[in-house]
């Protein structure tokens, strides 16, 4: 039997190669057409998933807010996530998922809980391309390319807190959170990528209070993408890349490439290599730290704190002068 270690290191290896592993779940009958679809988070966010344990209501309290659980001696708030997506249970929920990400920990009910299923991140639609709502993040092809694929929902579980706990999100950004203003060379940008509409809001709002240029990208892949354009456009004027991106900003978590994936192609090709990159992830913990380095990124920082955000970019770029 694989040691609870051996298993993270295993996950790691995986997010290297642009694969991560799903936890599948269902939340109930779909208001439209009935069916009990399958929604999925990423493992790697999940703490532990238990049987429903007594729940203290909280008074004055969100609609969707079930309460809190007492879990091995921590208060953590349980949101109905049936209740969020607008499904029914026909059994009510029984079941807690205990996830752990951006510097938080909080539980969803659900109704009950499926498989992991083992994918590469190309399986993954962006939401946008695929006209979901706004707490999806993409749609995942659980069985790659086959015409009568299954689907499985991706939740966006920052939007989500957002919705359902807005005072957890409230944050002043401005020049007075970020610090000293950021100096990037003349005619350059902070490239940016993160697939989840409220944390490309946070990330803008950042830049923006640190007074830089920014392009922003929805996944891996398109920043990808973006870099070549940007390198072509800059040959033809007879510059180099460095002269259009100062600092690529990656998320880990993107449909079609993830953001390990897209520091490695990066830091292995010759064009590209010299541009400092940063992960910003809600992805914390010593494991994927350690494999970040690996790929070659030149920093990491957990979202969402804008003086932590802005010192990181700060680090990595020539000095700056207040």
């Amino acid at each position: 039997m694989k040691s609870t270690q051996s298993e993270i290191e295993e996950r790691t290896r995986l997010a290297g190669n642009n694969k991560f592993e799903l936890l599948l779940f269902r939340l109930g009958e779909a208001p439209l057409s009935g069916q009990r679809e399958l929604f999925g988070i990423n493992v790697f966010k999940v703490r532990e998933v238990l049987v429903m344990p007594p729940i203290t209501e909280l008074a004055n309290s969100h609609e969707h807010m079930m309460g809190v659980a007492n879990i091995r001696g921590q208060i953590i708030p349980v949101i109905n996530l049936p209740a969020v997506v607008g499904c029914k249970p026909k059994n009510g929920v029984g079941i807690l998922m205990v996830t752990e990400f951006g510097r938080t920990v909080q539980a969803f009910a659900v109704e009950d809980v499926r498989e992991i299923v083992r994918l590469e991140w190309d399986q993954v639609l962006p939401a946008e391309g695929s006209h979901a709502g706004a707490l999806i993040t993409g749609l995942a092809r659980l069985d790659g390319a086959k015409a009568d694929t299954r689907l499985a929902q991706v939740l966006d579980v920052e939007q989500i807190l957002k919705n359902v706990m807005p005072e957890a999100e409230k944050m002043e950004i401005n020049r007075e959170a970020v610090g000293p203003a950021l100096r990037l060379p003349e005619g350059s940008i902070i490239l940016a990528a993160d697939d989840s509409a409220v944390a490309r809001s946070v990330i803008e709002l950042g830049l923006q209070a640190m007074g830089v240029k920014y392009e922003m990208a929805k996944t891996g892949k398109e920043a990808w993408e973006r870099l070549q354009a940007i390198h072509a456009q800059a040959q033809s004027q007879g510059k180099n890349v460095g002269d259009y991106v100062a600092v690529v900003l990656t998320d880990l978590e993107m449909p079609e490439m993830d953001g390990f994936t897209l520091t490695r192609l990066i830091k292995q090709d010759a064009r590209f290599k010299h541009l400092p990159v940063v992960i910003h992830s809600s992805l914390t913990g010593t494991t994927n730290e350690n494999h970040v380095k690996n790929v070659g990124a030149d920093a990491y920082v957990a979202k969402f704190v804008p003086r932590e955000l802005a010192n990181t970019i700060r680090s990595v770029l020539p000095l700056q002068h207040p």
